[in-house]
């Protein structure tokens, strides 16, 4: 269960939450509702995501839907951690592109009492873990995994088929190189491909 506010307010740490899952699932959609909320609340955000993500706009975190809000691009997770001070809520996009000392600014950023919202791939197109996504999860005080819908069997989707012969890890994408899928509608698209 996911809770916004602390019981002991005596205690000033902040905590991290991580919303991971599939390509199409939802997750900048929910990490945007989640900074638009703090916003409201009058609380000073920061978002950042990796400055390699310019599939929608170079200095906006965007949603597949086209929700966005202002984002500042970064190339190392480092940098994040000089421009988060005086914060009490921040956002990182596609945390899966940074290196891994995100884990270790993230846990700082929460030590310091600040709210930190994480969102990224859990996987990558191969089916494995996705860089800096599993250690953020173990630490992370809240998890939230969202789901696409597979586009073959209309149940819920796990994974991100890449439908291009491209075996880079890193790969920006949309529709036509990517599609959500179910565990055996991406099993039998793997299987097919490797036959190929």
């Amino acid at each position: 269960m996911f809770l916004e506010n602390t019981v002991n307010h005596k205690e000033q740490f902040g905590w991290i939450e991580v919303i991971c899952g599939s390509m199409f699932s939802g997750k900048t959609e929910e990490l945007i509702r989640r900074l638009k909320r703090a916003q409201f609340a009058k609380q000073k955000i920061e978002i950042f995501k990796p400055e390699v993500d310019t599939r929608y706009h170079q200095d906006r975190v965007v949603s597949h839907d086209y929700n966005e809000i202002r984002s500042t691009p970064v190339p190392a997770a480092a940098n994040i951690a000089i421009l988060a001070q005086g914060c009490d809520v921040v956002g990182i996009d596609e945390a899966q592109f940074f290196d891994d000392e995100i884990i270790t600014v993230c846990n700082n950023l929460a030590n310091q009492g600040i709210r930190v919202i994480v969102a990224g791939l859990d996987m990558d197109f191969k089916g494995n873990p996705f860089g800096p996504m599993p250690a953020l999860m173990a630490t992370a005080e809240y998890v939230t995994k969202v789901h696409a819908v597979c586009t073959r069997t209309g149940n819920l989707a796990h994974y991100s088929f890449r439908k291009t012969a491209n075996d880079k890890l890193v790969m920006l994408g949309e529709t036509e190189e990517y599609e959500p899928l179910s565990r055996a509608a991406y099993f039998e698209a793997m299987q097919k491909s490797q036959e190929e």
